[in-house]
């Protein structure tokens, strides 16, 4: 049965879930699995990232785009759109097995627009530092 995303514990478990999906995956897992070394650590700054994000609470500190540039610049600019698309469809369905309403039709858009803009961000570096 799915529900609403109404506290820090739904968005621990969306983060949870989701990340299950990303680190099983094929073609875009070791990215991640060869970043991430801590990755009890990394889901709670995630789970952070998106209170933050979706409730307006001050908990996230960090830079997406500082970071993804530092893991882009590690695979030598082979980050391609193709796997924010892979990122972006694990988050949405993620989001629709478990959860309905408003709040995953808003983090559906946050990160659709947070994509864009880190891979855009990523480009961009890439024609600095070349």
């Amino acid at each position: 049965m799915r529900k609403q995303i109404e506290n820090r514990a739904d968005v621990s478990f969306l983060v949870h879930q989701f990340y299950d999906k990303i680190r099983a995956d094929q073609e875009i897992g070791f990215y991640f699995n060869t970043i991430i070394k801590d990755w009890d650590a990394h889901l709670e700054k995630l789970t952070d990232f998106w209170e933050t994000n979706l409730f307006a609470v001050k908990k996230y500190k960090g830079n997406p785009n500082e970071v993804h540039n530092k893991v882009d610049s590690h695979f030598e600019g082979k980050i391609t759109s193709n796997e924010f698309g892979i990122w972006l469809n694990y988050w949405f369905q993620t989001l629709d097995e478990h959860f309905e309403g408003e709040n995953v039709e808003t983090l559906k858009r946050r990160a659709r627009k947070m994509g864009t803009f880190l891979f855009v961000n990523m480009f961009e570096h890439r024609n600095k530092i070349a």
